[in-house]
């Protein structure tokens, strides 16, 4: 089979592989039928993640057909259409039983952590894939639902909505400010009126994606180059800063923008990728009562996700900007790469070009 495999520092190929087999009884064989690229797959290109070894097939992200199943496989059978979660879950050890998937214990790729593909193990961005713990990481996915609209549930939209949303404590009627209006910032805007978010603030550099936020739900857009973005957020509040402070980005400067911008008694959720320390200035973080949270997906509310993407309540298609084929995949990184240029939000690689 053909995949993108990882070979070092800034080199990347999409060559022959082989093809993936059955290692244990609750593994699965799906065939890749649509894939796309995360910001993490560049951070991995760019020698960030020490763990990703070369050799290794790039992606976690994915929807497509079972092809064989292990002896231990009960919920799925061949031909099932599958959602493929960005998070493996063993759905049995102490972390899975309270819906801690990031930091499941079982025993595939590495003990402790949920997410294996394209990182412990080969991803995604392949014609074939195996996926250990099939039962628990897998989702048969209704009629209706097509592909472009379900791969966006592997990854960004429960991200953006657990880590960002929920871990943020939205309530209803509050003020939500979300600093970078990439794919996880727009996911994050668009589940934010789920929680009932009454205003909610896209805060960007890019005047094409602040468009888009708009798109996806934002009541009102921030241009964060001008010297007095800071003072036009707390316009839009009572004058005492947002209730919600989401950072989509991962980058120290972003992050401080975050913390200038919540109220006392108010939440930053930290759902960017940070590849350095930041500043934390506790001496004045403290006596305004901030709460600090981050962490990696559990993806435990892709189910309910699928239901609203499935009812239409999520517009999980709006994603995609750019469809390529498999063949392709060298030139969608490239586009995905250049997406200040090429308007970029989540690039669609997939067997049939024609019916994506």
């Amino acid at each position: 089979m053909k995949a993108l495999i990882y070979n070092g520092p800034g080199d990347k190929s999409w060559a022959e592989a082989p093809q993936p087999q059955l290692l244990h009884p609750s593994d699965v064989i799906v065939r890749v039928d649509t894939t796309t690229i995360c910001g993490t797959d560049l951070h991995i290109l760019k020698g960030d993640v020490p763990a990703v070894q070369p050799g290794r097939i790039l992606g976690h992200e994915g929807v497509g057909t079972v092809v064989e199943t292990g002896t231990g496989v009960q919920e799925l059978v061949v031909g099932d259409r599958v959602l493929i979660s960005c998070i493996k879950s063993c759905g049995h050890c102490p972390n899975c039983r309270q819906g801690l998937y990031s930091h499941c214990l079982g025993e595939e790729g590495q003990s402790g952590i949920g997410w294996v593909f394209g990182h412990l193990i080969d991803g995604t961005q392949a014609e074939f894939v195996r996926v250990p713990y099939a039962d628990n990481s897998l989702y048969r996915l209704p009629p209706g639902v097509s592909d472009v609209e379900a791969v966006m549930l592997s990854d960004i939209l429960p991200t953006g909505f657990e880590i960002g949303v929920l871990s943020g404590g939205v309530k209803p009627g509050d003020v939500v400010a979300v600093i970078g209006a990439g794919p996880v910032g727009l996911a994050a805007i668009a589940t934010a009126g789920l929680c009932g978010a009454g205003t909610i603030v896209a805060i960007d550099r890019d005047a094409n994606r602040l468009a888009q936020a708009l798109e996806f739900g934002a009541t009102d857009t921030v241009d964060s180059q001008r010297p007095d973005w800071r003072q036009e957020v707390i316009d839009l509040t009572d004058g005492a800063g947002v209730d919600v402070s989401i950072e989509a980005v991962g980058l120290p400067e972003t992050f401080a923008m975050a913390l200038s911008l919540a109220r006392p008694g108010g939440r930053v959720a930290n759902v960017g990728v940070h590849g350095s320390s930041v500043d934390l200035p506790l001496q004045e973080l403290w006596i305004q009562n901030i709460s600090i949270s981050m962490g990696l997906v559990n993806t435990n509310t892709t189910p309910m996700l699928l239901k609203l993407v499935a009812q239409h309540k999520i517009p999980a298609a709006k994603f995609a900007t750019h469809t390529f084929s498999f063949d392709q995949v060298l030139e969608a990184y490239d586009t995905f790469a250049r997406a200040a240029e090429t308007k970029a939000l989540k690039v669609i690689i997939t067997r049939n070009p024609a019916h994506s």
